[in-house]
């Protein structure tokens, strides 16, 4: 697990680094660096079960939203026949950007999945100890 989450500290960093040009930067990047935050403590066997929920939670209400959205993922995928979203990294299409930004908050969720069960199975063997 503290390969899974140095590696993943470091994407989430990466991903928050190149959403300096985005639209929206402002929300973007805490989205990624609070699960950077919490895979780098899980990375040095710090737990916050509670935060990973919360997490989950935002992301997953912030993911529903960019599905039923204008220009989310129902129009990428029935409009525009789900058009390659990772052609260019130029998205002057807005459902691309929204389907890139939802698919972006699928990672975050499993990443922050992954950590609560760990979390759990680890509090679970400190208390048959």
């Amino acid at each position: 697990m503290k390969v899974f989450n140095y590696f993943f500290c470091f994407v989430f960093v990466v991903f928050a680094a190149l959403q300096y040009n985005d639209p929206d930067p402002y929300w973007w990047m805490p989205i990624y660096l609070y699960t950077a935050v919490l895979c780098w403590q899980a990375a040095k066997h710090k737990f916050y079960p509670k935060l990973y929920v919360g997490g989950i939670i935002v992301y997953a209400v912030y993911a529903v939203y960019k599905i039923f959205d204008a220009n989310g993922l129902i129009d990428w995928v029935e409009v525009h026949h789900a058009e390659n979203i990772a052609e260019t990294m130029k998205a002057e299409k807005p459902w691309i950007e929204e389907s890139r930004e939802f698919f972006g908050l699928v990672i975050l969720i499993g990443v922050l999945i992954i950590n609560l069960f760990y979390a759990k199975s680890q509090h679970k063997k400190a208390a048959t100890v």
